[in-house]
């Protein structure tokens, strides 16, 4: 399977923290980076984080200090962790490997 899929996405309340896990074909991770967006509802697909194969990473400055990306090559798979949520963190969250798209999971937070 080429297209990454994601998973952990739930409802959780304002303060709270969840793990998003996104795995992919290791034909296609290692070579790529690896980003988070997300889309909230009537709004476009916003960046959220990016960690590169070399380490270097990005984030969106509206998640800076309360989310974190990391990957791991061996097992395919990387994961952004998500604290001190808040409503606006709310939307469907994409993981992207490359130029391949996952599916997409939803993250609610509730105030």
């Amino acid at each position: 399977q080429v297209q990454p899929v994601e998973s952990g996405g739930g409802l959780v309340q304002v303060g709270g923290s969840l793990r998003l896990s996104c795995s992919a074909s290791g034909r296609i991770f290692v070579r790529n980076y690896v980003a988070w967006y997300r889309q909230a509802p009537g709004k476009e697909r916003e960046f959220v984080a990016q960690r590169n194969t070399g380490g270097a990473f990005a984030y969106a400055d509206s998640v800076k200090g309360r989310f974190t990306i990391s990957r791991d090559n061996a097992a395919n798979t990387a994961w952004l962790q998500m604290n001190s949520l808040k409503p606006e963190d709310t939307g469907v969250y994409y993981c992207r490997v490359g130029d391949y798209w996952g599916q997409g999971t939803q993250v609610t937070v509730s105030s």
